[in-house]
């Protein structure tokens, strides 16, 4: 998978943290109903939720593609937080999920993968 937001789309100070660039180059990328983003739909969904969400700094990673549910980490939350948000919703009624990182956010995407049908 190609097309990750480069160093100079990133906020300054946020990398990408080493799980999710392994889950990347493993190509575990697509665990239905999730699926990790890159090229153009990242770089849309990027700008949108700034867009929508501007008092929220939120680095977009992942969409729920049964609804309009993103992982995001979330650099307001602390180091490594992962929010899920509801995209589109008013501000305020976005959020869906507060996690502690990335593994935990795995975790519960596999879990969705094996529950849908």
């Amino acid at each position: 998978m190609t097309g990750l937001l480069t160093a100079g789309e990133l906020p300054p100070g946020f990398s990408y943290p080493a799980p999710f660039l392994r889950v990347v180059r493993l190509g575990l990328t697509n665990l239905e109903p999730w699926q990790v983003l890159d090229g153009h739909l990242l770089r849309r969904h990027q700008q949108g939720v700034g867009t929508r969400y501007p008092d929220r700094r939120l680095v977009v990673f992942a969409r729920r593609g049964d609804n309009d549910d993103l992982a995001c980490w979330d650099l307001d939350r602390g180091p490594g937080r992962v929010s899920v948000i509801h995209d589109f919703a008013a501000p305020g009624w976005e959020q869906r999920a507060d996690l502690p990182g990335f593994d935990a956010w795995l975790r519960r995407a596999v879990e969705d993968f094996l529950a849908f049908e």
